[in-house]
Order: C-alpha cells, then structure tokens, then sequence
C-alpha cells in the first residue's frame, strides 16, 4: 500500500513524456500561439499571488510586535527564517523543478504556502505559552511558507526557457519579473485592507491563505509542462523556421527528438542514466565551477540585502521615525512597489536595445543610482516627508531592475537544461543575502539606530558595484565572440 502510494505520489510530479511532433503546421502555431500566451499570464498570476502570501508579515509585523512586545531584533529573527527555506528550498527545488511538470509543481506549491498561513495565524491561539515558544511557533510556520514559496520561481524559469527563444526572453523575463513589485503592491493594499477591517493582524494571514489557496487550484487548470509535452518542436526550432517565412517551414525535416527509444526496457534506462549523467555534468560546468556565476551570485546576496531590507523594513521605518500611521506608511511601500515594476521593464529594455544584450554597464548604472538613492534616504530631513516618497521610487526602480538582470544574467551563463537549477543556486546566496537583511538590520537598528541599518544597506550596495566591476570584462570578451 506504502509502496503504491508513494508511487503515486512521484508520479504526480513526474515530468510527462514527450510526444510525437505535430505535422500540421497550422495547428503547431496556433498551439504555440495559445500557449505562449496562456503560460505567461498564468505564471505571471500564479507568482503575483505567491508574493501576496510571503510580504504579507511586512505589514503584520507593527501588530505582532505591539501584541507580543517583541523587539527588533526578535522580528528580524522572525523575518529570517522564511529566507533560510527558501534559499536553500529555491537550489534544492530549483534542480527537482528541472525534470517536474510544471503544472503539479507550482499549483501543489501554492496550496501548501496557503495551508503554512493559516497555522501561522492560528498560532497565535496560543497566547498562553512563553513568548519563546510562541515564536519558534511563528518562525516553523513562517519557515514551511518559505520553502513552499521557494518552489514557485524555478518553474518560471523553466516555463520561459522552453516556452521562448532566446532573442525573446530578455524582454519577457523582465515583463514577469514584474510580477514581484505587483505581489509587494497587492500584499500590501490586501493585507493592510484586511487588518483595519477583517480582525486585526491575523486577517493579514487569513485573507492571503485563503486567496493562494484558490490561485493553487486554478493553476493546476491553467498550466502545462515543456512544448515536447504537448507535441510541439523546441522553441529555437520553431522560432528559426518563422524567421524564414512560414512557407519554409520544413516539419518533415525536423527529427522527431520528443519520442524516446522505441523498443527495449534496458535501452530506455540506459537513455535515462545518460541524461542523469549528463544534467549531472552540466551542473557541476556551468554552475558549480563557473568563476563568474560566484562572482555574481556573491553580488546578488548584496543586491538582495538592500532589496529585502527596503521591503520588509520601511513600513515600519516610517511608523517608528516619521511616526505615520498605518496607511501613509504603507503607501510608501506602494509607491516603490509600483514605480519599481517599471525599472524591472526598464533595465531588460536599456540592456536589450541600447546594449545589444550585455547586462554589466545597466547593472552597474542601477548599482550607482542605489547607492546615491539610499543616501539621500537616509539624510532626508523629517520635515521634507514628500522626498519620502521621490526616494522610495527610486529605490524600488534600482533593486527591481538589479534583481532582474543579475538573475537572467546568471540563468543565461548556464545551458538551459540547467536554468532552473541555475536559479536556484543564485536564490540560495540571495537569500543569505535576505536572511542578513532581516536579522542584521533588527540588530543594528535596536543597537545603533536607523542610521547603523541604512550604512548597512549602502556598504553592501558598494561590495555588489565592486563585484559587478570585477565580471564586465569577461561579459564583454563573451558577447564579441558570440558576435
């Protein structure tokens, strides 16, 4: 019974077979049409909704530290371990996310973050307990939401490798990485919505759950797995083939490479342990002993230090030092929640069309323009509170577009059957960088004020530029060769 169950259970997230190739040509483009389309919106909700679920604490926290009369430091604490899983779930389901379907991934993944919200506002049930259980309590939960939400991405990535040529994807990869300042936005109208109206702080818990809950479910409807899966050539096949004119294009020609060794147990497992070895090869290359993807993964922990630090600290910034209420707090938040999707547009747009795909020179402009943003942030007289919002702008543009382009950057060092291992990889070191973030800035803030936190955040925007520095030769050597 065991045995039957567990297969089952490995079967559900099992990649399905390829099929055979598609020959009516008509068919394969309205198919590939439909969903290239169908793919992106659904993804694009699916991680909206996902960000919903896991920025939700930001807002929570002022509630949760006046009911408990927890300290900074116990928040960051707090904050922390939903980093801790998440990077190190984002490699481990990054390499899984490589050979599982889609479809069952990310919609199981959505359902049981939903089910993590709900014993996390359930937990405080258990008022009763010492203030040192109820907060490991409040930190497992948070945890188990972290790693469930660290399965949620390496499917994207896989989503748009396969789903889009590569001249394509610079654009698209940017357009759904917007989907991140959209999540920040929606938590936070959602969950502030829900804590003035629906029952204090839990309802921040309560109404996310139930929204990712229901998102879960209608993915599994919504999504499916490679192009292979449903009969249809590779994407760089298919996009040559339309490059030369829809006349052109030859299906005859094309090998049926979805199908796989027609005959013979012994042929298929042998077929099998070749692409182990393979994939297991291609990871150690590309990922492991590459030189640069260090060097840029180590950056974006420091890209990811300000990035989460920003986010998950600036609400209640502004209610401890500016002493704004709840919602003026939280329309900060907004602003550079919104105005920072466009600089997640902006950057893939600057580095496709004015640098012809080279990453460094908009990454290192970002990183400069972060730098002097945090400054000016931090020495911003209380009585020029609008600047409050020029300034949260600005920082929502440069860490929106950073993370954007160093993640692609990285993802396009590796081969694409590696490319949501290769994002894992980066989301470990990311969200050290995030772990650091949340318990660092509470540390530094209840021992050296608001000001200790903000040199914190600008030192580790100068150690990602020097690092940045440090790769652009080598990105530049590539691309001549390439060209």
């Amino acid at each position: 019974m065991l045995y039957y169950m567990a297969n089952g259970f490995l079967n559900f997230f099992k990649e399905p077979e390829a099929k055979p190739v598609i020959k009516d040509k008509e068919q394969v483009n309205l198919k590939y049409k439909h969903f290239q389309r169908r793919l992106f919106y659904s993804l694009y909700i699916g991680y909206v909704v996902s960000y919903i679920g896991r920025k939700n604490l930001s807002v929570a926290m002022p509630g949760i530290s006046k009911s408990f009369n927890l300290a900074n430091t116990d928040l960051g604490v707090l904050l922390g371990t939903f980093y801790v899983t998440y990077g190190v779930g984002k490699f481990i389901n990054g390499m899984i996310a490589d050979k599982a379907n889609v479809r069952t991934f990310f919609s199981t993944a959505l359902i049981m973050a939903a089910i993590s919200l709900f014993c996390f506002a359930i937990s405080a049930s258990f008022s009763f307990i010492s203030i040192s259980a109820l907060l490991f309590l409040f930190s497992f939960f948070w945890g188990a939401n972290g790693w469930f939400q660290s399965m949620t991405f390496p499917p994207i990535a896989k989503s748009l490798t396969f789903w889009y040529a590569k001249k394509d994807r610079g654009i698209k990869w940017s357009l759904i990485s917007t989907s991140h300042q959209i999540g920040v936005l929606a938590s936070t109208v959602i969950t502030v919505f829900a804590v003035k109206h629906l029952g204090g702080w839990q309802a921040a818990f309560y109404v996310p759950g139930l929204i990712t809950l229901l998102t879960g479910l209608w993915m599994f409807n919504r999504l499916r797995d490679k192009p292979v899966t449903l009969g249809l050539p590779e994407v760089e096949s298919y996009k040559r083939s339309l490059e030369k004119g829809e006349s052109l294009y030859d299906f005859d020609a094309l090998k049926d490479t979805n199908l796989e060794a027609p005959s013979g147990d012994s042929k298929k497992e042998n077929e099998k342990t070749k692409d182990k070895e393979s994939y297991r090869k291609l990871l150690i290359k590309n990922v492991f002993l590459n030189p640069v993807v260090w060097i840029l993964v180590i950056s974006y922990m420091f890209i990811y230090i300000v990035r989460t630090a920003s986010e998950d600290w600036i609400t209640k910034y502004f209610v401890d030092v500016r002493h704004n209420d709840l919602g003026n707090a939280t329309s900060k938040l907004v602003v550079l929640s919104i105005i920072g999707a466009f600089g997640t547009v902006l950057a893939g747009v600057i580095s496709e069309k004015m640098f012809k795909g080279r990453r460094a020179p908009v990454n290192i402009l970002f990183l400069a323009g972060l730098g002097v943003s945090l400054l000016a942030f931090s020495t911003n007289p209380a009585e020029l509170q609008v600047l409050d919002y020029v300034y949260s702008a600005l920082i929502g543009v440069f860490t929106a577009g950073l993370q954007n382009l160093v993640g692609l950057w990285i993802v396009e060092l590796c081969s694409e059957k590696v490319a949501s291992a290769a994002n894992g990889f980066a989301g470990i070191s990311s969200y050290v960088g995030a772990y650091l973030a949340s318990v660092g800035s509470g540390y530094l803030i209840d021992h050296y004020g608001w000001q200790g936190a903000f040199m914190y955040w600008i030192v580790s925007t100068i150690v990602a530029l020097l690092l940045i520095l440090v790769v652009t030769p080598q990105e530049r050597k590539r691309i001549k060769n390439v060209v």
